[in-house]
């Protein structure tokens, strides 16, 4: 199983606190990571984005439902209560942003990456793969809400 260095997660690291504090006015902090054998979601919701070309793999983005639900009323500067269709779109468009960002942070040190549609996952689920470790890197704000950003991409 391939290793993955820090060159290939920084970019994912300065694309989501970018993208999270010029759209939605959060102020992350990257917390410690860690190697997960495997992403299991429970009263989460999970969004799943391909990585294509000079690098190949997949990111899975967790947010607890009330995370997800506070992120997305920032989004639409309204409250929202439940994960509804607005809700959800809301959470897939900004995962959308952060990927596209991170394509653009790859591109400029010469590594052309393409990104696939987000899928969206809730319930109890379990992804595991066995081309890459999969890096798990906490994005903390607001005194403890926790989005968890989970990378397991190789070079081509």
């Amino acid at each position: 199983m391939a290793v993955i260095s820090a060159d290939y997660i920084n970019p994912f690291l300065i694309a989501a606190t970018k993208v999270l504090k010029d759209m939605v006015m959060i102020d992350a902090k990257v917390g410690k990571p860690s190697t997960k054998e495997a992403v299991i979601a429970d009263q989460s919701l999970l969004i799943m984005l391909g990585v294509t070309g000079e690098m190949s793999g997949q990111v899975i983005l967790s947010f607890e439902d009330k995370v997800a639900l506070d992120i997305a009323s920032k989004m639409c500067m309204m409250t929202l209560t439940e994960l509804d269709d607005l809700s959800k779109s809301a959470i897939c468009e900004l995962c959308n942003m952060i990927l596209g960002n991170t394509a653009t942070v790859f591109s400029t040190k010469g590594i052309e990456v393409d990104i696939t549609p987000p899928t969206m996952c809730t319930g109890t689920v379990k992804f595991t793969n066995n081309f890459a470790a999969n890096i798990c890197i906490p994005l903390i704000y607001d005194d403890g809400k926790t989005i968890e950003i989970n990378v397991a991409i190789k070079g081509n």
